[in-house]
């Protein structure tokens, strides 16, 4: 089985998981790059404040998506995008719980994705003093980039996790989660991850 796997991120407005305003996307196949995108999202209703540090980070303000898509438009997209691939995320407790809130203040229906953590899997695989993601993504080789920018974040990402395949000698996710010892997770409706904002 190749190495498929679509890598994720989310900026979001404030501190509420629900708060999506950006997602990247980048698209996995036999282990090589071979797509990505990402775009604006106008945050669900009641989550659509955004705050002074969010803003710091990442750069977005609430004049920036007045004429982005919805939660709701968006979703779709993400969904076509990524299949049925397993989606991987450095710390992907934040980004599945992203997913998850948002859809919950919106009424939708959340994919019920498979995903993996290049955070954990770092942690297993690299001796490093921090495992933020411009650190690890310097270890697996991938130079400077535009960290909080979603799809730039999504990429490192997925180098992070195609170096990590390599150093292990395997070549499908399922292999690599299990030769890291890291567990390949999957979102459900009765119990998604609670995690408050967080830096990766």
């Amino acid at each position: 089985m190749p190495l498929d796997f679509t890598a994720i991120d989310f900026e979001t407005a404030n501190s509420s998981n629900a708060s999506a305003c950006a997602v990247g996307l980048v698209r996995v196949r036999g282990g090589e790059v071979v797509a990505q995108t990402g775009w604006l999202i106008r945050p669900p209703a009641g989550h659509d404040r955004f705050f002074e540090l969010n803003t710091r980070i990442h750069g977005i303000r609430e004049e920036d998506v007045v004429d982005a898509p919805t939660w709701t438009q968006q979703l779709s997209a993400i969904a076509a995008f990524a299949g049925d691939d397993v989606l991987v995320a450095h710390n992907a407790g934040f980004d599945m719980a992203v997913l998850k809130r948002a859809c919950e203040a919106t009424g939708d229906e959340c994919p019920p994705f498979r995903y993996a953590c290049s955070l954990q899997l770092a942690r297993r695989v690299y001796d490093l003093e921090s495992y933020r993601l411009p650190f690890v993504a310097a270890e697996a080789g991938f130079g400077a980039f535009a960290h909080h920018n979603a799809t730039a974040d999504a990429l490192a990402c997925a180098h992070v996790m195609l170096d990590a395949a390599r150093r292990l000698g395997v070549t499908d996710i399922d292999a690599l989660a299990e030769s890291a010892g890291i567990r390949v997770s999957q979102i459900t409706v009765a119990e998604a991850p609670a995690v408050s904002f967080a830096v990766a």
